[in-house]
């Protein structure tokens, strides 16, 4: 978790930030658009990450419906904690499940950050009730406390990706985190996290088949269920 102050400090030049990462990455995208046999820019976009591999994959689809292609895989510079999902304010985990966008900051203290919806329906039964954490996004800078730092290149990219989308109409911007890759095997877990890391993977599978973000729910008891399945 990334303190308020942190995080969401508000600092000068926010659209000037905003602007000069158009200039510094608007090309770069095009070709890989290009090169992805994509248009430009993408209609959707989907982000994956892999708390092992520290990895986040940007997928984008040309149309509201067509099947995803990984646009790019960019290495996490850096993420504290360990595999687990988020429990409790300040346990230092970067959160494992399904999430969106909320939020844009071209203000962050890390340059510019994207925060996510933590805590989630299923992150508010099962973590800490009264102080689950908040405050978590995907920023520049190589250092971060709970959220994932993509270095300040890197997230520019991420960043207007996720600018363009939204502009041409995508109203919610996907990020799951898994703990790792469900083609792997298994890691020892308390049965809680067990549970959870089994709800998650058929939400991946269906990914990995069809290419399409899956919809699903949360159950009552925190777990996740697909409510597409092919």
């Amino acid at each position: 978790m990334i303190p308020v102050m942190l995080a969401a400090m508000s600092i000068v030049g926010g659209d000037d930030r905003v602007s000069a990462a158009y200039n510094n990455v608007e090309e770069t995208l095009r070709l890989l658009c290009k090169k992805t046999e994509m248009s430009f820019p993408p209609k959707r976009i989907y982000l994956r990450a892999f708390k092992r591999d520290a990895v986040l994959e940007v997928w984008a689809a040309s149309s509201g419906t067509g099947r995803m292609r990984l646009l790019k895989s960019y290495p996490i510079a850096a993420m504290s904690g360990s595999l687990g999902p988020k429990r409790k304010e300040g346990d230092y985990q970067v959160p494992e499940g399904f999430y969106h966008i909320e939020r844009f900051n071209p203000r962050s203290q890390f340059h510019l950050s994207l925060g996510i919806n933590y805590p989630n329906a299923s992150d508010r039964i099962l973590s800490d009730q009264e102080h689950p954490g908040s405050d978590i996004f995907i920023h520049g800078d190589r250092k971060s406390i709970g959220c994932m730092a993509m270095t300040d290149p890197v997230i520019e990219e991420i960043y207007v990706l996720a600018d363009l989308a939204k502009k041409a109409g995508q109203k919610n911007i996907p990020v799951h985190i898994y703990p790792f890759r469900f083609n792997e095997e298994w890691a020892l877990a308390p049965p809680s996290t067990l549970s959870l890391w089994k709800s998650m993977r058929p939400i991946y599978d269906a990914f990995e088949k069809n290419r399409q973000v899956p919809r699903f729910r949360v159950l009552n008891d925190g777990r996740y269920q697909i409510l597409t399945k092919s």
